[in-house]
């Protein structure tokens, strides 16, 4: 699923690229016909129509599959009719029980579902921190967690990956930015907790790794990371590429929250779980089973040497 998008896009290219050809890709998208689509066929995959919202649909896509990755798109763009007719929580969790029904139906033998950790657990009751869609703390990511469920009861092995941050934010939410004197600063929320990251392209390596490794992965939960630094350290790395200094600016969760753009709640409640989770989440990174998986597993000085050019300055 996902296929024209970073995760699902990214695993097709590892298929597509393995030269054991042990796998081949079936690329899923609603619109067959788009530029994105049309690209994967021209590089060899088979794409396919099927929409998350069609259980039907999908039970012919995954037909004679041996996997299949699924993923949701929280942030699909909606109108704000579509969002208060089905929030974006309550749609992508009946995305997952229409995917893991349909693959169950269509005999699928393994299941890598792209999901995140349920984040309430890491906020006091009373903290002042708002809620969204009744209980919610970042819904991206506690939606995704309840819906892991609909694997669990599907009977087929699952595999449960979890993305990070992607490397491709300090190209633009996380960029540096210059400050009144002309010096680049990088005004990150991550305080001085160490903040998993990897590079888009490395959750598809990963999950052809797990594809490869076999239901022998199923009831794992596998989550990806290339480096994990503080916000200081990245701030170096991005010195050491950009060949001038870049000075790490700590910005608190309530000045984010407090910003009134689209999403602040949100993304300051995401800011302040990845504090105080940062010791758990870094203890659920298995650099060794990692490599294994992708063996071009890329550090973010390393990523940083290929894309220093597309970071803005």
């Amino acid at each position: 699923m996902g296929a024209t998008g970073a995760q699902g896009g990214g695993l097709v290219r590892a298929i597509l690229d393995d030269p054991s050809g042990r796998f081949a890709a079936r690329a899923l998208t609603r619109d067959p016909g788009s530029a994105r689509a049309r690209e994967l066929a021209a590089l060899g995959a088979e794409v396919v129509g099927a929409d998350l919202n069609d259980e039907g649909s999908l039970r012919k896509a995954f037909d004679g599959a041996h996997g299949a990755f699924v993923v949701t798109n929280f942030w699909e763009p909606r109108t704000p009719e579509e969002e208060r007719a089905r929030p974006a929580t309550t749609k992508e969790q009946e995305q997952a029980g229409n995917a893991a029904r349909a693959g169950q139906e269509a005999g699928v033998r393994h299941f890598v579902w792209s999901t995140l950790s349920d984040t309430r657990g890491y906020f006091r009751p009373g903290d002042g921190t708002p809620s969204f869609e009744g209980s919610y703390k970042v819904p991206h990511a506690d939606g995704k967690a309840e819906a892991d469920r609909f694997f669990l009861e599907s009977g087929v092995p699952t595999t449960f990956m979890q993305a990070n941050v992607y490397y491709e934010a300090f190209r633009d939410m996380f960029a540096p930015r210059r400050d009144e004197t002309g010096a680049l600063v990088l005004p990150l929320g991550f305080g001085e907790a160490r903040v998993a990251a990897h590079a888009a392209e490395d959750v598809g390596r990963t999950a052809l790794g797990i594809f490869r490794r076999g239901i022998g992965m199923a009831g794992r939960r596998v989550s990806v990371a290339g480096s994990v630094l503080t916000g200081a350290q990245y701030a170096a790395a991005l010195s050491q590429a950009l060949g001038e200094p870049v000075t790490y600016q700590a910005v608190s969760p309530d000045m984010i929250r407090a910003a009134g753009f689209p999403g602040a709640g949100e993304v300051g409640n995401m800011l302040q779980y990845l504090i105080a989770a940062a010791p758990d989440i870094a203890e659920l990174i298995d650099f060794e089973l990692l490599r294994e998986l992708n063996p071009k597993l890329q550090s973010f000085d390393t990523w940083l040497a290929a894309h220093r050019d597309t970071i803005p300055r």
